[in-house]
This record gives C-alpha cells, structure tokens and sequence, in this order.
C-alpha cells in the first residue's frame, strides 16, 4: 500500500513514493469535530445512515429535548439522510409479511385475514396453555421485573385484560396460511390514495390550536387515518406517529390542547412513547427491545412508573411481549433449584406487532422452503453450491465479491435443467433484477394466479440486505417445491431497515450453508480480506492499485479529493471521472457528501442548478424509499418533475418529491454504495469522522473498488482502531430464536 505525503503531487497516484508504509498518515487531523447540526437532543442513526456508528444494543435516545415549537420537516428522503444528529428517516411499513401466501382459499380482505390470523393465534395460544403441566407463576421462578411482566402475560392469556396478538415461542411447525396471497399487483401499480383535503383540513385546525405547524397536516393524516383529527384532539400524544415529532414537541402540543392535565404521568403519554421508543429502536435495526431498556427509556421522558407504564402497554396491546426460550428457562430453573443453583430471570423482549408478524410470516415460509424436499434431485453434480441446492429447498451462501460467480454458475445449470430461475440483487446488477422491482412486480417472473412468483429458482444477491419485511414478503411470494438461495457478503453493512435477516439465518443454522473459497483478487482485494477478520494490513500495491493521501483538515480533504477524481485517478489509470466514486462516512460536516458534491459538481458539471438544483449531466442518486439509492444521471425537467437516466430506465421523480429523493451522487455514503462496485473509488476519512468507522462500514466502503483504491485519510490511528476493535453493533431480533425452534420441532417429528 502506498502512502502518499500532502505535497504538491499527493494526490497523484503515479508520483513515486519513498516505499511502503503504515496505512496510518503521520498527520492527524486538526480542528474540532464538524458533524452537522446536531438536534437539541441525541437521536439514535437509522442502520441506513453513513454519520454516526450504531449504538449500543440497548441505547436509546436520551431526554432533555428544549422547547415546544413545532418540529421542522425532517430530511429523510434517504437512507442515510442527514448526517451526524440528523434525523433519522422511518423506514416505510405498509404491512409487508403480514398475510401469509400459498393457500389455496379464496381471496379474502385484509380485515378478515388479520381476524383469521389472530383466530389463528388464539387457539396456538390456548393449546400451548394445555400443554403446560407446571405453568411458571410470576415470582414462584422468576423474580423482579421479569416476574411482573410474566404475570402481565398470564393475564393476557387468561382474559383478564384485553386479549392482543401475543407470541412468546416459535410455532411447533410452520404454520398454514389462512388466506390466499393478493392477486398479482399490475405491472405498473397506482400509487396509494393519500389522505382527503377534508381529512387534512381537519387536522390542520387541530394543530393550529395546539401551536403545531400546520405542515404537519398531511403527514399526520397519513399516518393516523381519516379520523386524525379527532384522535389527536382525545390524544395528542399521538402526534408522534409523524417522523418528524419530537417528544417534547408532542408534550408541548398536549399541554396547549389539554392545559395543565397534560402531565407526565398521563397514560396516554406513556403509551405513546413506548410505541415511539420502539420506532426509534427500529430505525437502528432493532426488531424487538428487551423490557428493561425499554423501562429506563421511560424512566429518561419523565414516566413516574415506567415499570406499570409497559404492564399497562402489553396489556392493552399496544405492543407485544415475548419469553426467548421460556419453557427452557423454566426447566433450567428448575433444576437449578433443585441443585441450589442461582438462575437468571427470563429474557422478556417488547416489539411492534408488524415487525413481530414479519418475524413470524418469514421464519414459517423459510421453514417451509427447508422442509420441501424429502430426496435430493439429480442435477449431474457440480459445486458444492449446485450440489446443496439440488437437495434442499433453501441454501445459504457467503463469500467476497469474486464469489458472486457462483450463484451465477448455480442459475446457469438450472437454466439448463429447464427451470424457471431468477436472479436478484439489492442494487442494478448484469442478467439480474432489483428486489424491489421483483416485489413491485416491474422485473422478473411476475407472479401466477395464487399471487406467487413463476419461478423454480429463486437466487437473491446482498442477503445482507433484506430488512425483515421485505424479506418476509418475498419469502412468502416462492411457492411450495421452489427453492431458494440466499447468497452474500456477511461482512458488509446491514440492512437500512429493522432485523437482520441474513446473520438470523446463518446463527440458526437451519439449513446447508455453504462458505466460498475464492479469494477477492489484487491488492484490493488482499487489503479487504484483511479487514473482514479485524487486521489492516499493508499490502503490497506494485501497480498503484491502493493509494493513501494523507490530510491535515477536512479542507484539505476535499480539495484532494477533487484533485484525485478529476485529474489523477484519469491520467494514472484511463478511469474517466464519471467511472471513480467517492464514499464518505456521513452527509454533514465539512467534507460529507453535500461539501463533497458541491465541490464535485463545480469542477464536474458546473452549472445553475436551474432543475431544483440541478443540471443536465449531474450525478444523482434516487432514494425511492430507504434503503434503497438508485444511481442515475440528469436529463431534464419539465412540469411532471425531473427525468433521469437510471442505468437506461427513464425514471421522472414529481416536484414535490425531488428535494427528498434526489441527492447529487459524486459522494455518496457506504449504505448507498453498498451493492454496486466502481472501477474506482475514492474512500473520504476527514478528522470528524473518527467516531462514526466501523470494521462493516471500513469492509463495505473499501470493498466498491474494483481496480484502483485512494483513501483521504484525515483520522489517523482511528482507523485501525476501527477496524481492529469496533466491529458491527448487534441488532435485537427473535428470527434466529423462531428458526431454531422450527428445525427442532422438524427433527423431533416421527419419520423425519
């Protein structure tokens, strides 16, 4: 790895070096940390967003929010939107996985189907209660917080508080579904009707009288109902629903609308919050919060007993609570007691109930793909790969990105074989198609009569991707005797929504899994391998492959780095501008994107920004939803919105969305880069960047260059701090839980 020194010729990566040395520069950057403009109160970053690294499991944001005026749009338009202290966008729900596909019933309505499943749900529930011989009572083995929420439990699932969907164990086995998938969506679906001018007057009036700004009107029309008006004047706390609302903000709106009843130990307010805290929870990937960290929350906003607050929450269902391994924990304490032992309490976990019936939805579909076939099929042999998936129904696979080959080698052969393959990717891939296209029913087989794709084989790229619901809803969309592959790079960053679906299936150990062995190439390749177990290495680079521009400042930083995209990297390598893409930790401070890409743009594709900001020929990247970053191109604008160029796809973004879904795409943060490669990248590490690496998001960003690497590194020992000793913060999910459980009830069935 070469290093270059900030003379006039640093950011060449033809000038000769003295040799090789340290990645770390002697320089170490000056000045104070520029992060943004944080919120007056920390906000946890969502798994989508580049500024800050994740924090701990079970943190969450902290109180001391000033002030009652009303909140201000949020700039979400992105994953990773913001930057350091931004706020965080929430991830789109919609109820992907929520009703379970592959009956043969008829079509039914939503309505019907979530009575059917909670019917469903009732009678699991009634005959667990049959099978326990010896039922845990609250404070008999368990004791504390544990015992009281158990109790809480019991009490829901005796009748003596209102009954809620309620899952504290995997199913036996994978449950059948009890209606029939939709009907195929159109090609070209009609998007969702918003909320009526009526509606929204309505709650722009509500606001208003409670100081409120009446921006706020559609968001929260959209995100309560019809009735918006009405709830938020019985319960303004509900104002958090929309992104953008704050918890003091919602206080402040409460104590104008209620007077001086609007207090801190209001029931409405803690039901609130807690369904907030676990939104929060979710923007960081999280898909269930443990009791306790959910109570000291509420203990931070002024909740009197937030102990009773979340009894209170479970037992009117606003939020679901689950027992990990509460029969085993039982048995356990049991017999430690018999052998005097000191036993842990249960681990009580609290969730949101879409994200608990996506858990639920994807952990039977996946059984059910496991369990497919009894004998494997004769494919003639081949690779480990095509060998494991001529057997069974769903295989999993890691590598690096010189083991993307072999899912393509596996469609190959089954194409021969005559079988109906699809091949997705997270980000626009060759021969492949976009998840979201495939759901969307834009790419791929499209789906037949019950709803579910025509297909025999479906291979998905970027696993690591798929956010529970999203995978749940293309899980539930194989159908019986197809199969599935879920193939990817287990180091790269996670998925901008909640869960972790590809890690769960991995720790389940459910089915085969099959680990690559073809190494990434060049030094590149050798620099990232190296990062994936924790160890920076220097590595030799003859032919300039990883360059290393030492900087003092962020000024410093973006002025090499302009200097590297417009004139080195082209002249040393014949990679014209437009090929070479830089990825930056986070979109505020000094040298984020937004510094980054104005620098970029003026010495690029200098031009008024007559289109909202920008011009024919600017680099951009369309963030239709979060999580997802489309690189695309200007062409024009006219009075239906901005036209781009997206890898040959016109897409036109309307006017009213450009701001939030329109970013220019010079610099980009890893979570948008990951997925998609560049002949080179330019990796930016200013001085106030130092807190937000990880070893993920060092693996993901390094890992875009196919050919050629420069690092702007302004961050000193931070980065082999980084990683060496930060690797990726884990999320709080239950799918491996759920997983484990199924394979064992299948291995414990007579004839299996």
């Amino acid at each position: 790895m070469s290093t270059d020194r900030p003379d006039a010729s640093a950011a060449d990566p033809t000038t000769p070096t003295p040799g090789p040395s340290a990645p770390s520069p002697d320089h170490t950057a000056s000045g104070p940390a520029d992060t943004g403009s944080p919120e007056a109160e920390p906000t946890p970053s969502a798994p989508g967003e580049d500024a800050t690294p994740d924090a701990e499991p079970d943190a969450v944001p902290a109180a001391g929010e000033a002030g009652d005026a009303g909140p201000a749009p949020a700039d979400s338009g992105e994953a990773g939107g913001g930057g350091p202290g931004a706020e965080p966008p929430v991830s789109g729900r919609g109820g992907v996985g929520e009703s379970p596909a592959g009956s043969e019933t008829p079509a039914v309505s939503e309505a019907a189907a979530e009575l059917a499943a909670q019917k469903v749900e009732r009678e699991r529930i009634a005959r667990r209660k049959a099978e326990r011989q010896a039922p845990v009572e609250a404070g008999g083995k368990l004791s504390g917080k544990a015992a009281d929420l158990l109790a809480a439990v019991r009490a829901v699932e005796g009748g003596e508080k209102p009954p809620a969907l309620y899952f504290d164990d995997a199913p036996a086995a994978p449950r059948k579904a009890v209606a029939a998938a939709a009907p195929p969506p159109p090609r070209n679906p009609e998007p969702a009707a918003g909320p009526t001018p009526d509606a929204v007057a309505a709650v722009e009036a509500v606001l208003t009288r409670g100081g409120a700004p009446a921006a706020l009107a559609g968001a929260a029309a959209t995100a309560l109902g019809e009735d918006a008006a009405d709830l938020l004047a019985e319960d303004p706390w509900r104002l958090l629903a929309v992104a953008a609302v704050r918890p003091a903000q919602a206080d402040g709106f409460a104590r104008a609308l209620l007077g001086p009843e609007a207090g801190p130990a209001d029931e409405r307010r803690a039901a609130a919050l807690v369904g907030w805290l676990l939104e929060q929870a979710a923007l960081k990937g999280h898909t269930a919060l443990e009791a306790p960290t959910l109570e000291s929350a509420l203990a931070q906003y002024g909740v009197p007993a937030p102990a009773e607050a979340l009894e209170r929450a479970i037992g009117d269902g606003a939020v679901l609570v689950f027992n990990e391994g509460e029969e085993a924990e039982a048995e356990e304490a049991e017999e430690g007691e018999e052998a005097g032992e000191d036993t842990g309490p249960v681990r009580v976990l609290v969730g949101l109930e879409g994200y608990a019936l996506a858990e639920e939805s994807l952990a039977d579909g996946l059984a059910r793909l496991a369990g497919g076939f009894d004998t494997p099929a004769d494919w003639g042999g081949g690779s480990e790969l095509i060998r494991a998936a001529a057997g069974h129904g769903l295989v999993t696979h890691t590598g690096g990105e010189a083991a993307r080959a072999e899912p393509r080698a596996l469609a190959a052969a089954a194409r021969e074989l005559g079988l109906r393959v699809c091949l997705a990717a997270h980000a626009p891939a060759p021969d492949a198609v976009t998840t979201a296209g495939l759901l969307a029913g834009t790419e791929g087989p499209g789906r037949d009569a019950d709803g579910q794709f025509a297909l025999d084989l479906l291979i998905v790229l970027d696993a690591p991707q798929l956010d529970v619901e999203t995978a749940a809803a293309l899980v539930e969309s194989v159908p019986d005797g197809a199969r599935l592959v879920l193939s990817g790079d287990p180091g790269v960053l996670g998925s901008a929504g909640p869960g972790r679906v590809f890690a769960d299936v991995l720790a389940a150990r459910a089915c085969p899994q099959v680990v690559s062995r073809v190494p990434d190439p060049g030094p590149v390749g050798e620099l990232v391998s190296g990062i994936g177990i924790g160890e920076l290495n220097q590595v030799d680079a003859p032919g300039k492959e990883v360059v290393i521009v030492p900087v003092r400042d962020a000024g410093e930083a973006v002025h090499r780095t302009v200097q590297l995209v417009a004139e080195s990297v082209p002249r040393a390598f014949g990679i014209p501008a437009d090929s070479v893409q830089v990825i930056t930790p986070g979109h505020g401070g000094s040298a984020g994107t937004r510094a980054l890409n104005t620098a970029l743009k003026e010495r690029l594709n200098p031009g008024p920004g007559r289109f909202g900001g920008f011009d024919p020929g600017d680099r951009v990247v369309h963030v239709p939803s979060p999580g997802r970053a489309v690189p695309a191109t200007v062409v024009s604008a006219d009075a239906r919105g901005l036209h781009l160029d997206g890898a040959g796809a016109r897409i036109v973004v309307p006017k009213d969305r450009v701001e939030s879904q329109v970013r220019h795409g010079w610099a980009v943060t890893a979570h948008q880069a990951v997925g998609a490669r560049w002949p080179a990248v330019v990796v930016v590490l200013p001085g106030d960047a130092a807190q937000a690496l990880s070893r993920d998001w060092v693996y993901t960003a390094f890992g875009r260059a196919e050919r050629h690497l420069s690092v702007v590194h302004g961050v000193d020992q931070a980065l082999a701090h980084a990683v060496a000793q930060v690797p990726p913060k884990p999320r709080t999910t239950r799918l491996t839980g759920l997983l484990s459980a199924l394979a064992e009830a299948a291995r414990e069935k007579p004839g299996e």
